[in-house]
């Protein structure tokens, strides 16, 4: 069985373990109605549209 030759260091752990908790940045589409850019699945902020329909009063 293969064993390792050197020790592996604190750091070099902590940094492999560290790269699976990097976040992404959210997911951006465009609104229909007003064109700007907002979170898919969600009321646009700027309109209040959602789903081709007016959701909130803004």
């Amino acid at each position: 069985m293969a064993v390792p030759k050197k020790k592996t260091s604190k750091s070099k752990t902590r940094s492999r373990r560290a790269s699976a908790w990097t976040l992404d940045a959210p997911a951006k589409s465009l609104c229909p109605q007003c064109g700007r850019a907002k979170v898919p699945h969600v009321v646009c902020n700027n309109c209040g549209w959602y789903n081709g329909r007016q959701a909130i009063e803004v």
